[in-house]
């Protein structure tokens, strides 16, 4: 073994520490408001190794969000490949996931999109980027959903389902933002009626 391959795990460790504990501390208290010693104190890694893994701030907060949607997308393909589940129930356990993960309380940088969304689309090109291609991903997951759903009868509704999964995504997306505003539950269930209305799911 050389040394190149010895150090890569350490390497990949100390990397997914630093990305782990921003979107911690940033999933929280949003991106401008949290300075790189912030993360690094947490993280227990001296300033020198983050420069190492990311050019600047900007840059990681690029690879922050790709490494967000990354693993978000393969717990939806995960969700959206349960056995013995109809294309309708595997969209309920899927929006009830959501409705977890998206909490008025404390996300655990489970919301770093609805988190970060706004605030950073103004503030960099590279990570507005990012959080489109993350965005695109899941409407395509859902729009897919949307598609099986409908052929296995499951799942009524009408129009094309790429534009449906666009507005049912904004609609959570939107619900996510009001649940911060009022402090309780209240936009998901309306969310949710709006959703079951739209989709007419069996059951």
């Amino acid at each position: 073994m050389n040394s190149a391959t010895a150090s890569a795990p350490a390497t990949t460790d100390v990397r997914d520490t630093i990305l782990a504990t921003g979107q911690r501390i940033m999933g929280a208290k949003g991106f401008s408001a949290v300075g790189l010693n912030e993360v690094l104190t947490a993280a227990g890694v001296p300033k020198g190794s983050f420069y190492h893994y990311f050019a600047s701030k900007e840059a990681f907060g690029e690879a922050l969000l790709a490494d967000y949607f990354s693993a978000y997308l393969a717990d939806m393909d995960r969700l959206f490949r349960q056995p013995g589940q109809t294309k309708a129930q595997q969209l309920d356990a899927y929006f009830g996931a959501w409705q977890e993960s998206q909490s008025f309380e404390d996300c655990q940088g489970k919301c770093l999109a609805v988190k970060l969304g706004a605030e950073v689309a103004d503030l960099s090109a590279s990570m507005r980027a990012a959080l489109k291609q993350g965005t695109a991903g899941i409407i395509e997951r859902i729009a897919r959903a949307l598609e099986d759903g409908a052929e296995d009868g499951s799942l009524s509704f009408a129009g094309g389902a790429e534009p449906l999964a666009q507005s049912l995504y904004q609609l959570w997306l939107g619900a996510s933002i009001m649940v911060k505003i009022v402090r309780n539950a209240q936009p998901f269930e309306t969310a949710l009626r709006t959703t079951h209305q739209l989709l007419h799911p069996s059951r």
